[in-house]
């Protein structure tokens, strides 16, 4: 029996589907479904904070945060070939948001548009990163239209990687491979691959999960020279839900097995709790405490999903 396949079909008119860019276009792609197909091509995990967000007299079409790290992220549409207008845009935006990931989504980027990106991202330092991104519509015979959207111009983050190890500290580069090691530990278990999605870890103290619940994030640090590390929940600007949290204490205390401490600053708070660790990490097995955070991670989700808005 022959085998029988269809052929797929690219749809060179984008505004078939959607006519307007910010009234059809940018609302689609802001939804979570989308937003999530953006940032896998991208690489980047993104939670949506507003779209049409205000920068002075204009407004960004998509302003979203990176989960784990909140860096800010501007997204501006183009259902049109680029040019000089919006290139000026997304910097002007940029600049407004203190933004440290840019995506310009285009139907077609001209060259002189992609040596444009491709020079910023080579003269920005690694905490920059600017993306250039087709966006186009295929089908296969009567099927509905399908998205892809293609990264061609995208950060060095080979090169800048490589540039920010070679001038780490001795304790920068230990903290770098420790959260490498954690990564390459917990999401080997499928159970907690499920629960959890990684991010990238960085040369710190700390390393973030998101728990699925805004605007909390589970937070992990290591601190050597204290020997101790911490598992909590980081409360992003919620002061109202903060205190909520600390009503509940009994409870959560009970659910962690454990108590807890609270950690107020001017707009963000914590609630975390703590285990010893020696205090020289030379030729030490850390699998014990990749264990111990993985499961405070699961717990603290728990906790987490307690006060999540309905």
């Amino acid at each position: 029996m022959g085998i029988r396949l269809g052929k797929m079909q690219r749809i060179v008119d984008l505004r078939s589907v959607w006519q307007h860019e910010e009234y059809d276009f940018s609302q689609w792609l802001a939804k979570d479904e989308n937003l999530a197909q953006l940032a896998e091509a991208v690489g980047i995990d993104m939670e949506l904070e507003e779209t049409e967000s205000s920068v002075g007299s204009f407004s960004v079409d998509i302003y979203a945060k990176e989960v784990g790290t909140s860096r800010g992220i501007i997204i501006e549409n183009q259902l049109e070939d680029t040019n000089h207008d919006h290139l000026g845009k997304i910097i002007t935006y940029a600049a407004g948001k203190e933004a440290q990931v840019i995506i310009w989504v285009v139907k077609h980027a001209r060259d002189e548009h992609k040596q444009a990106i491709a020079w910023l991202n080579q003269h920005t330092d690694e905490k920059i990163g600017i993306f250039l991104i087709e966006v186009e519509l295929w089908k296969i015979g009567d099927s509905l239209p399908a998205p892809r959207f293609n990264v061609v111009e995208r950060p060095n983050e080979w090169a800048k990687n490589v540039k920010v190890v070679e001038s780490l500290t001795p304790l920068k580069r230990f903290q770098l491979e420790f959260w490498q090691n954690f990564c390459a530990f917990a999401f080997k278990d499928m159970e907690f691959s499920k629960i959890f999605k990684k991010r990238k870890p960085y040369a710190t103290n700390w390393y973030n999960l998101s728990c699925g619940v805004q605007p909390l994030n589970l937070e992990f640090t290591i601190n050597v020279s204290k020997g101790v590390l911490t598992a909590g929940i980081y409360i992003t600007n919620d002061k109202d839900l903060y205190h909520t949290m600390q009503e509940r204490q009994a409870d959560i205390e009970q659910m962690l097995g454990t108590s807890i401490e609270w950690s107020e600053a001017e707009l963000d708070c914590r609630m975390l709790v703590r285990r010893k660790i020696p205090k020289s990490v030379d030729n030490r097995n850390c699998n014990e405490d990749y264990r111990w955070f993985m499961d405070r991670a699961i717990l603290l989700k728990k906790v987490a999903e307690m006060f999540k808005s309905k």
